[in-house]
Parts: C-alpha cells; structure tokens; sequence
C-alpha cells in the first residue's frame, strides 16, 4: 500500500541541473488540471559524504533557479487541459 501511495504521490517530472531540481506536480481540481512547482538544492553534508536536502538557495543559486522555473513554465503550457488562470 505504501508503494501505491508514493507513486501517486509522485511528481509528473522532475527537472535538474547542477544540484537544484524542480518537480512538477498535477492536480486534478474542480476547474480542471493545475499544476504547482517545489524547488529543492541537494548538497553533500560536509561532516560525511551524506547528501542533505534544502529549500534554500543562495546568491549563486538563483540563476539556476530562474533557469528552471522558466523550463518549468514551458513543460506545464504544452501540457493538454491545462488550466490557464492560476
């Protein structure tokens, strides 16, 4: 059942670049299908070779950011019945 549930729980695509990704995520509501967008930085923990995850960005970050929020953007106004007013 958990299994189920995380790939419903899924995002419809993932964009990455350099350690930031942007996952895209479908909703179904009474005005049609909507779409929403979370942005996360992955970077090793410097104590260990862990990976951590962070919704933080820093100075160098925001061209990254704006490059894939803009890709973003594009991939969710191709899609079919997506809805246009936010």
């Amino acid at each position: 059942m958990k299994t189920q549930n995380k790939i419903a729980n899924a995002p419809v695509r993932t964009l990455r670049h350099a350690g930031i990704s942007a996952s895209i995520w479908k909703n179904e509501t009474e005005k049609g299908t909507m779409f929403s967008v979370t942005f996360e930085r992955s970077y090793k923990d410097k104590g260990s070779d862990e990976w951590k995850h962070t919704q933080s960005f820093g100075r160098n970050n925001l061209l990254l950011l704006s490059l894939l929020a803009s890709r973003a953007f594009e991939w969710i106004i191709q899609q079919p019945g997506a809805t246009r007013k936010a």
